[in-house]
């Protein structure tokens, strides 16, 4: 039993602890999910259009890798990066696809 208990605690121990990885693409909004905001177009640039999306239309800033699209759990920090490429460090949770964000910053 007291194995049983100790290999239940090494599971779910491992099982919860992530280490945060960095993930580089652009800042878009769920609308515009891969950057292409040429449907959209709500403002001369691809940040303004960005920005408008989530402000007009309830949409979420997201990070699109190229291939990939992660919500964010900052939404308050994307706004100052919209439609630039940057770096994201956080842990990712798999199943919802959500970058828990630390840090956020302009791709070098």
């Amino acid at each position: 039993m007291k194995l049983l208990l100790f290999g239940l605690l090494i599971i779910t121990g491992t099982s919860s602890a992530q280490t945060s990885r960095t993930f580089t693409g652009a800042i878009t909004d769920s609308m515009c999910a891969s950057a292409d905001h040429s449907r959209m177009r709500m403002g001369s640039t691809d940040g303004e259009c960005t920005i408008a999306c989530v402000d007009a239309h309830a949409a979420r800033y997201v990070l699109f890798d190229g291939k990939d699209v992660y919500a964010l759990s900052d939404q308050q920090t994307p706004e100052k990066f919209a439609g630039k490429r940057v770096t994201v460090t956080g842990k990712l949770k798999t199943d919802t696809k959500t970058i828990d964000v630390e840090v956020i910053a302009l791709a070098k």
